[in-house]
């Protein structure tokens, strides 16, 4: 949890956007310390998951969506928003339909602000190529506290 959320700066972070929250234990982690007048949308395809975190979960700044995270500029954009200051994505890559994947990182990196970060938790290393066509630096943090070990992406353009 805290290497994911390290490279967070809450204290200008206005709009997150969470990409496969699953049970939602980062999106606590993350609403636990975001300020009280930012945003924070998760969206989760899974059906048991979503119910899960919207019965769990009850916070105004919380915008639980059971969609695809291929829609994160036409939800952004709904709400007048141009960009995300963060994206924290858990969705395993590795899995995805390349051509889904493709779609859900562009649009990722095209609604992320010029000093924004994209961060990605991942249990390999296969998404390291992916990232760096897509982002200018690309670093990664390995967490052996997490069982199963996992890496984390931090991504900037």
């Amino acid at each position: 949890m805290r290497k994911m959320v390290k490279p967070i700066d809450f204290s200008k972070a206005k709009v997150i956007v969470e990409l496969g929250p699953g049970n939602g234990i980062f999106t606590k982690g993350i609403l636990e310390r975001m300020s009280s007048d930012a945003r924070l949308y998760s969206f989760e395809l899974n059906e048991t998951f979503y119910q899960h975190i919207k019965s769990e979960l009850s916070d105004h700044r919380l915008t639980l969506l059971n969609e695809t995270a291929e829609k994160i500029g036409e939800v952004l954009q709904a709400d007048n928003i141009e960009k995300a200051d963060y994206i924290v994505s858990s969705l395993p890559l590795t899995v995805i339909p390349t051509e889904v994947k493709t779609r859900i990182l562009d649009n990722a990196k095209a609604h992320l602000a010029e000093d924004g970060a994209f961060i990605q938790f991942q249990y390999t290393l296969n998404a390291k190529k992916l990232l760096e066509e897509r982002f200018d630096d690309v670093k990664i943090d390995f967490t052996a506290a997490n069982i199963p070990p996992a890496f984390v992406y931090r991504c900037s353009n």
